[in-house]
Parts: C-alpha cells; sequence; structure tokens
C-alpha cells in the first residue's frame, strides 16, 4: 500500500469531483434529472484521499451522498450521469437514480437512500471477506447521522465480536437534514470515543488535514486488511449546499451565520492549489480536461434511451 500521499492525484480527483457537483448543479433546473440529489460539494477530500487508498478487491457501499464515493471507486461517470437521468444506459438501468449508484465490476456495491440502511450489508459483505480469507477491506460510507441508527451500533458490535475487515468512513459535516448536532446528540459526545468503547479502533481528523486524513485512514485499513478487526475514521468536513438539491438553503437559518461565515471561506481545493503552487495555465488545462470528460457524459446521457417497460422491470423481485 502507498504510504505517501500524492497531492497532485488528490487535487485532480477532488477537482473532478467538484466539477461533476457543479455541472449537475447547474443543469438541474433544466428538468431532465427527475430524482432528488444530494451533492458533495465541500466534502471532496474524504473520497480523493480514498481513491489512493482502496485497493483491487476492496468494496464499498454507500449512502444517499453517493457521487464521490461512486467516482472514487472508479465508477463509469457517462453511466452515472445516465442513472440520473434515469436512462436504460445508467450504471442501475435508470432505476435507482442518483441514490442508488452500483458497478460490481469496480467493487462498488451500491448505495441507498435510507439513513444506515446500508451499514448491515457493508458488515454482512465483511463477513463475507473473513469467511473466504481473500485478505481485502469492507469499506462503509455514512454520515454523522447515520451514527445515530440502531443499525449502525448492532452492525459495529457485529463486526468487533467477529473481528471483520471492515473500515466505517464517516463523513462528519455536522447535519443530519436541517437538524445539528447539537439538536441529535448529548453534548460533548465523541462519535470515536462511543465508536471505541463499541470495540472499534478509531481516528479523527479534519478535512484540512490532508495528510493526517490519508495516514490515519491508510493505519486504519491496514488495520482491519491484516485481520485485526473493524475500524472507524472520523473526516470531519462540511457541505456547501444545500441538503438535498442543487442550491444553498441558507436563508432557511438552521446553520448560524458565524459558521457560515467560517466554513464557507475555506476552499480545500483552493488550499490544495496553493500546496501544489500550480500556474493559472497548469490549472486550466486539468479543468479543461475533465470539463471535456464531464460534456462527453452530458452528450452520452442525453443522447441515451429510456428503459423500456419490460427492462424497467426486469430483475425487480418485489412490488
Amino acid at each position: 500500500m502507498n504510504q505517501v500521499l500524492d497531492l497532485a492525484q488528490l487535487y485532480k480527483t477532488a477537482l473532478r469531483i467538484r466539477l461533476v457537483e457543479s455541472r449537475i448543479a447547474d443543469k438541474y433546473s433544466e428538468g431532465n434529472m427527475r430524482c432528488p440529489v444530494h451533492l458533495s460539494i465541500g466534502q471532496e477530500i474524504p473520497s480523493a484521499i480514498f481513491q489512493q487508498i482502496v485497493k483491487f478487491g476492496d468494496t464499498a457501499i454507500s449512502t444517499h451522498r453517493a457521487h464521490a464515493h461512486y467516482l472514487a471507486m472508479g465508477g463509469d461517470l457517462p453511466r452515472m450521469i445516465a442513472e440520473i437521468y434515469g436512462k436504460v444506459t445508467g450504471c442501475s438501468k435508470g432505476r435507482g437514480g442518483s441514490m442508488h449508484l452500483i458497478d460490481l465490476t469496480k467493487g462498488f456495491l451500491g448505495s441507498s437512500a435510507i439513513v444506515g440502511n446500508s451499514i448491515p450489508v457493508g458488515v454482512g459483505v465483511g463477513y463475507a471477506k473473513k469467511l473466504n480469507e481473500d485478505l481485502s477491506v469492507s469499506f462503509i460510507f455514512l454520515g454523522d447521522g447515520a451514527t445515530e441508527e440502531g443499525s449502525f451500533f448492532e452492525s459495529a458490535n457485529f463486526a468487533a465480536v467477529h473481528k471483520l475487515p471492515v473500515v466505517f468512513v464517516l463523513e462528519n459535516n455536522l447535519y443530519s437534514v436541517y437538524t445539528g448536532l447539537g439538536h441529535r446528540q448529548p453534548e460533548n459526545r465523541s462519535v470515536t470515543g462511543l465508536a471505541t468503547a463499541i470495540g472499534l479502533k478509531c481516528e479523527s481528523v479534519e478535512d484540512s488535514d490532508f495528510n493526517g486524513t490519508h495516514s490515519k485512514m491508510t493505519s486504519l485499513t491496514q488495520y482491519a486488511r491484516e485481520g485485526n478487526g473493524p475500524s472507524l475514521i472520523e473526516v470531519k468536513t462540511y457541505r456547501k449546499l444545500e441538503h438535498c438539491g442543487p442550491n444553498d438553503d441558507d436563508h432557511l437559518g438552521y446553520r448560524p451565520s458565524h459558521e457560515l461565515a467560517k466554513y464557507k471561506n475555506i476552499d480545500q481545493i483552493g488550499n490544495l492549489e496553493k500546496l501544489l503552487t500550480l500556474t493559472s495555465e497548469e490549472i486550466n488545462d486539468i479543468v479543461a480536461n475533465i470539463q471535456s470528460e464531464i460534456d462527453e457524459a452530458f452528450d452520452f446521457a442525453e443522447s441515451s434511451q429510456f428503459p423500456t417497460y419490460a427492462e424497467a422491470i426486469g430483475g425487480v423481485y418485489a412490488n
């Protein structure tokens, strides 16, 4: 496993996620994406660092805010955009939309709209990995709201008891929809302290600490890979836009003005540009290449067909 963070690659991956999400936001008002979208603008760093740690044979499962995780796992961008457009060429054949992405060829086992719903599935996959002794890791992406669900406690306990090769990647953006931590959890509760008591090896880090995030995620992944049991990394981050949708929702007043002033002036991608001392020409070239890729993905999605009735119901086993 590569122990050194590639800052240039981190920048390109994070910027690619940002530009994809920004294009989705820009085009959403056209009315052709007939599903909710939960965007990761502002939260790109955990996924971009994960992209440098995951290995062939590892798997990942996610929640409703899954675009960044899907792309970091090597997911197909045109098929992701086609899925959001509901087209048959989508990665879920147009059935799932933004919140239900899957690519088994890349080890991305799916995402779910139900908070905490995918956590037991990821632990079950980890159990299968242990039984098969294949030395790979099951990554489970979740938000801070999911740590309040019974499925998290039960799954973490099961993973700890059986020493499963599972890594919980917790993106803590301080909010569950419109409700802050202070209204949902006891004062001064530590999620990592809670998870440690359950039996997980835990670390907490700010997404601004690029090397620290990479080092801790690498260490916890290796811990799980070597059969020592499950781990959890809490990456403290912040979303720039509304919980669900392409706009901001600052007018609702649920996020304090001083907090917004603090976080909205922080741009981790801009900080990476400064660390890399990129020239304007270099940045423009990188952006142009990514934008060209995004153009092709949207052209593919918009020109693809909707599923027929038979295609839409194929493989559906419940009604």
